[in-house]
Formats: C-alpha cells, sequence, structure tokens
C-alpha cells in the first residue's frame, strides 16, 4: 500500500541494535503523512514504546507496506513475496554466503534496494554507518591491544579502555580514550614496546573516523617509509603513539622489479602487482585495516607473512590487526570469520595455523566484528536514519510494480543505480551475479 512503510525487527543476529529510523525521524514521516510500520524487537536499542509514542504502529505483519526498511541481510525465512526490500545485501561482489539470499530474492518476485549503491552524482556514498564502523573499530582495537599486552605481562595505559558497546556514547568512549593519552603523556610506554606503531589503510569514512579516535592520544604522524629507520634508531619518544597512513604505492608494487608504481596499472591490472605491506610488518605494532578489497587485487596480509614473522623465538612488534573492513580471507587472510562484540576477537596462532578465540597465542589479535556501528547503536541509527529521512517519503508512494524503465525514473536520483533486483530478475546493471548464483546452485 503506498503511504506506508515498514521498519523490520533485525534477525539476523541477535547481537543487532540498530534501526534505519529512530523513533523522532518517524515522527517527522508520520506528520508528513507516512504511516509507518515497525516489527516489534527485544534487541533495537529503541523501544517499541519510543516509535509507539512517535505516531508508529507496532505490528508482527508488515504486508501492507509499500517498502520495507531494515538494516543487515534479511534471512531467507523472513523475505515476504511480491514486496520491495531496502537493505545492506552485501551481494554485489558475489559473497558466496549470501547468494542463497539473493536466489530467494529473486525466486519470491521481490524487489531489492541496497544501501550500497545509493550515491550522488559524484559517485559517492551518501547513507551509511561507515564512520560509525570507524569509531567503534578503533575504539575496540585499543581495547584489544591494551588485553593482549596485558596477558603478555606489560601493563600499559591501554588496559582502562573498554570495548565501545559498553561506554554509555560515543563521547563517553572519547572521554576515556584522552584520559589514556594524558597517562601516556605523563608516564610513558615500555621500552620494548617504542615506537608503538599504527598503521592505517584506506582513505574512506572508515579509516578518517578510525583516525579521529587515534588522533585523541598524544602522537606524531610519520610517512610509511621512515618506520624502519625510526624503530631502528632507539630514538622514539615513549611518551606519544605514532602514525603511518599507508596508500596504494605503500601497499602494492609492480611484480616486475624494474618497473615504477602506478595507480593507473593497478586499476587495470592488479594481478601485474603483488603486496609491498610484508615490508613493513615486522616494525607495526597495530594494523588498522579499512580499505575496500576485490578478489582481484593482491592480498595485503597472507598466512605465510605472519608464518615468516613469527618464526623466531622473540615476539614481533605486531600485536593487533583490526580488521574493520571485516572481508572474509579477504586483503587479510586470516581473518577468517566475522565475530560479534560479545566475543570479538581471535588469535591467528601461527604454531597451530588455525584461530584461538580470544587474545592468547602465538601470533596477531584479529579484531573481525562485522557489525561494528551496532556498538553504539543510538548515535549511529540517527545518523544514518538523517541520510535515508529525506527520500523515503518519495520512496513511500512509488508504485515498484512498474517496468523496470519506469520505476528507475520514478526513483529518487541518487537510488536509480541502487535496483539489484526487479520482480524476480536481476536488473542489467547486476547480470553478472547470474554466474555467481550459478556458481553456488552447482556447491549444492
Amino acid at each position: 500500500m503506498r503511504g506506508v512503510i515498514g521498519i523490520r525487527k533485525e534477525t539476523k543476529d541477535p547481537t543487532e541494535r540498530r534501526a534505519p529510523l529512530s523513533p523522532e525521524q518517524v515522527k517527522h514521516l508520520q506528520q508528513q503523512g507516512i504511516q509507518v510500520i515497525v516489527e516489534p524487537s527485544e534487541n533495537r536499542i529503541f523501544t517499541e514504546e519510543e516509535y509507539r509514542q512517535s505516531g508508529a504502529t507496532i505490528s508482527d505483519d508488515l504486508s501492507r507496506c509499500n517498502i520495507i526498511f531494515g538494516v543487515k541481510e534479511v534471512p531467507i525465512r523472513d523475505l515476504i513475496a511480491n514486496k520491495t526490500f531496502c537493505f545492506f545485501s552485501h551481494t554485489i561482489k558475489g559473497q558466496p554466503y549470501n547468494m542463497p539470499m539473493l536466489q530467494a530474492i529473486l525466486d519470491l518476485n521481490i524487489t531489492l534496494l541496497d544501501y550500497e549503491l545509493v550515491k550522488d552524482e559524484h559517485g559517492k556514498r551518501i547513507i551509511y554507518f561507515s564512520n560509525f564502523a570507524g569509531y567503534a573499530g578503533m575504539i575496540d582495537t585499543l581495547w584489544a591491544l591494551g588485553r593482549r599486552l596485558e596477558w603478555e605481562g606489560i601493563h600499559t595505559p591501554f588496559s582502562a579502555i573498554q570495548q565501545a558497546y559498553r561506554y554509555e556514547s560515543l563521547e563517553a568512549a572519547k572521554k576515556a580514550i584522552r584520559d589514556v593519552g594524558k597517562a601516556i603523556a605523563k608516564e610513558g610506554l615500555p621500552d620494548s614496546l617504542t615506537p608503538l606503531v599504527f598503521a592505517f589503510t584506506g582513505r574512506g569514512h572508515v579509516s578518517v573516523a578510525a583516525q579521529e579516535i587515534f588522533a585523541l592520544l598524544p602522537h606524531e604522524t610519520i610517512d610509511p617509509e621512515a618506520i624502519p629507520d625510526l624503530v631502528k634508531s632507539g630514538k622514539a619518544d615513549s611518551t606519544k603513539v605514532y602514525k603511518a597512513i599507508f596508500l596504494k604505492e605503500h601497499l602494492y608494487k609492480p611484480r616486475n622489479p624494474g618497473e615504477a608504481f602506478s595507480r593507473e596499472k593497478l586499476a587495470a591490472h592488479p594481478e601485474a602487482f603483488e603486496s609491498r605491506f610484508p615490508e613493513f610488518l615486522p616494525y607495526i605494532t597495530v594494523l588498522v585495516n579499512g580499505i575496500y578489497w576485490e578478489p582481484r587485487y593482491p592480498r595485503m596480509v597472507t598466512r605465510e607473512d605472519l608464518h615468516r614473522l613469527f618464526a623466531g623465538e622473540t615476539q614481533p612488534r605486531l600485536r593487533v590487526i583490526g580488521d574493520i573492513t571485516c572481508d572474509i580471507e579477504g586483503s587479510i587472510e586470516v581473518t577468517v570469520k566475522p565475530t560479534t562484540y560479545k566475543n570479538p576477537v581471535y588469535v591467528y596462532d601461527v604454531t597451530r595455523q588455525d584461530i584461538v578465540d580470544g587474545w592468547e597465542g602465538r601470533g596477531p589479535v584479529i579484531l573481525a566484528v562485522d557489525k561494528l556501528p551496532t556498538e553504539l547503536p543510538r548515535e549511529a541509527t540517527e545518523w544514518f536514519g538523517q541520510s535515508l529521512l529525506p527520500f523515503v517519503p518519495e520512496l513511500a508512494m512509488i508504485d515498484f510494480t512498474q517496468p523496470l524503465e519506469h520505476l528507475q525514473q520514478s526513483l529518487p536520483a541518487p537510488f536509480r543505480h541502487a535496483v539489484i533486483a526487479h520482480q524476480g530478475r536481476l536488473t542489467p546493471e547486476f547480470e553478472y551475479l547470474y554466474e555467481e548464483l550459478s556458481k553456488n546452485a552447482g556447491n549444492k
């Protein structure tokens, strides 16, 4: 029914506490004549009563909705035939774990819109949680560093940092990290950890937000090329930490030793390149990974790289990999499973060549929480909803059953290339996914 939207209960994982719209934003829609039906949820950060007071209807039945908004992927059992859904589907790379869901969407004649594909005229995403992934990911990475060092018997101010979800707000977390920074500036870090070097990858919202949290500590920014000399010099300052931002020229190098690096060639022929990052691994304490990665690119860190790094008897400098991007077996090969804030880290144990939950073992601690913004759910929802809100009234009134060429003209401009599936078929931009669907069917 046009003019009616739904907010679904997040059922992929019980730890998910976000929503696409806050009660205050729902109230704004109601005032514009848009009816909102909210599916009840015991885990959502906002209560059913808060939504009810905003004017929403609380109901398990979303069948009347013209479009249903969610956050994460929808389990197959919760899909509703012939409806329109909008959520982060994580399908456009042909992710194998979501191909069954995509096939069910086609089988059920569902129209699928994906927030990841909503972009402005310059091709930049405009509806995202990624900055909150960066905030929470950096807080949790600092927490993991403190836990790991404590296990090694090294007490540092990082031990005082909690996981992001334990703070009542982002500002409370920032205050705690500022306090840690003051302790580092006053007391210094142990000689064995100095210089404590953080390597950041990526230039998008994730990496920028992570660096915003890092900047609360006393720090110095250095060029990646200067890291080895800094470590070897013995002249680093123990009352601050160090940051290096790794760009593509620091991450990749041509396989041909005599060839100069070229961003253009990397984009066109990534197979002609290999990872350069292992050159820096011996000198880095914490890797904060925020890059966008596709399988056609070389991996940044492989199992073999870590085996070489931990081959000796002494403890390498590397303690933690905060893999905020959390691509499974992606740029960080040992990110082999996603985690939740209830069990957020594991060690890739190079001796066992396997992972062990927690922060104990010979190998780096891997933080691989794939729903980091849900650790700051209230603020993340309000931020996300503020970006989505301007488009909702128009989306609520669209006839999603019309032919695709008419539908795309009816959609708000940023959404016109966000339709992955329509009436049981992939749209032309995403027909390449039929091959991935076929592979999945063949693997059954």
